[in-house]
């Protein structure tokens, strides 16, 4: 069962929204800029090995407090807090694309605070040659078209267009104050405090975030593997939500005492 979980940090100033469910070891997921957020199937599928925390970052649906966010320090201490709050000490943190970027960056503010890291398509990293995608220039059609492995893939995914046409411009605003005019923001001298054994997980299809970028990832992580799920776009956890489930778990249970 998925309880709902609403708190006031900061004397009011954030109010989080934060989906609990399961039982097990602690598993923070944080989601990406777009087409994701809040409960799916690949978190029901984690809820039955762990105990899965999956907020709603600031600024989307009914989480506020993102004008009281700077910088991706802030958001990245803010996540902190938030464990803090919900009486996590040390927890499994999995992020994808805007959300792999917050996890990569708590695992390098507070090495203690994550035990296991799981990058799922991270943004934060940078490469002329082949640029992430400019989320703010796509219109609606364009961005659901390459948001899966197979282009208009996206809009067999029940319930995305709706999701889409909805909070869309609500959402890519939220994402646009830590990921542009460039997604880096100095990740690359701070990696090296990443301790957590680190996956990084990625679509071998991704339109939005290229594959290549899992190679830079692993250079900067010192001990990271790469898993690249082969026919997947960067939605890779709504297009195959068992695989994504599994590679996930598999790889946090290799830490279970």
């Amino acid at each position: 069962m998925v309880e709902i979980v609403r708190l006031d940090l900061r004397g009011g100033d954030f109010c989080a929204e934060v989906a609990v469910g399961g039982d097990g070891p602690p598993l923070v997921y944080l989601h990406g800029a777009v087409g994701q957020k809040g409960w799916g199937a690949f978190l029901e599928r984690l809820s039955g090995r762990f105990t899965v925390y999956a907020p709603l970052l600031p600024g989307y649906g009914a989480a506020s407090g993102l004008e009281h966010l700077a910088d991706l320090t802030d958001l990245t201490l803010y996540h902190l807090e938030l464990l803090e709050a919900l009486g996590v000490e040390r927890a499994h943190v999995v992020g994808h694309f805007l959300g792999g970027m917050v996890a990569a960056e708590m695992a390098a503010f507070s090495p203690l605070s994550v035990r296991r890291l799981a990058l799922v398509s991270p943004a934060g990293v940078w490469r002329d040659d082949e640029p992430v995608a400019d989320l703010l220039a796509l219109n609606a059609d364009e961005l659901l078209e390459r948001l899966t492995a197979t282009p208009g893939g996206a809009g067999s995914i029940e319930g995305l267009r709706d999701a889409l046409a909805r909070d869309r411009m609500q959402d890519i605003a939220a994402a646009g104050k830590f990921l542009w005019p460039l997604p880096d923001r100095g990740l690359h001298r701070r990696a090296y405090r990443i301790k957590a054994p680190t996956l990084i997980l990625w679509g071998g299809e991704d339109r939005i975030n290229p594959p290549s970028y899992a190679a830079d990832f692993q250079r900067l992580i010192v001990g990271a593997r790469t898993e690249i799920l082969p026919g997947v776009g960067h939605l890779l956890m709504l297009e195959q939500p068992d695989a994504f489930a599994d590679a996930v778990a598999a790889f946090l249970s290799e830490g279970e005492d």
